[in-house]
């Protein structure tokens, strides 16, 4: 739930805030709040835990579409890490299957660059083009004020060095993805 520093019901609601600046609805929006699983960077979290709680909302809600972290985690965060290592384990093990009907869950791991390229915001977009992979998304100037709105709604997170990310991440601007 967001609660690393005890603000796990204000991360909600910016949460839901920033779904809503993004269009989600808050009715599409699911936290999960499990002592297992605790909101701290360094936490590892349980591989097959997590990979069953992924799974049931993966069939829950009919999701034929998961994109995810790399094994770097875009920042090295354990949390993030280990949401890739449960996603990676169920799609290795053949469970990601929607219902009975075997459409299987394609997914897309977002790809951690180097922390040059991190920086340099939409210069990093003629690298990305040049590079190899399976997915590439370049957001308009209008997306990137979008996601800029969408970010501001996460105040209590919004540490000096996030409003640097804001301005300087190529996140905000370009996206490179590939197929797990």
């Amino acid at each position: 739930s967001g609660n690393y520093y005890n603000q796990g019901e204000i991360r909600k609601k910016e949460l839901e805030q920033s779904c809503c600046v993004l269009g989600i609805p808050a009715s599409d929006v699911t936290v999960i709040d499990h002592r297992d699983l605790p909101d701290d960077p360094a936490v590892e979290w349980d591989t097959q835990l997590l990979a069953t709680i992924v799974l049931k909302h993966i069939e829950d809600k009919n999701i034929n579409l998961v994109v995810t972290f790399d094994a770097g985690g875009v920042s090295g965060h354990a949390n993030h890490i280990s949401l890739y290592t449960a996603v990676r384990y169920s799609a290795l093990s053949g469970e990601l299957r929607v219902n009975v009907v075997l459409v299987w869950c394609r997914v897309l791991v977002l790809e951690s660059v180097n922390v040059l390229r991190k920086y340099i915001s939409f210069l990093d977009v003629p690298i990305s083009c040049l590079l190899p992979g399976d997915a590439l998304f370049i957001l308009t100037e209008e997306e990137t004020e979008q996601a800029k709105r969408a970010m501001r709604c996460h105040r209590s997170q919004l540490l000096w060095f996030r409003h640097l990310y804001v301005l300087f991440s190529r996140y905000m601007v370009v996206n490179s993805l590939r197929l797990l």
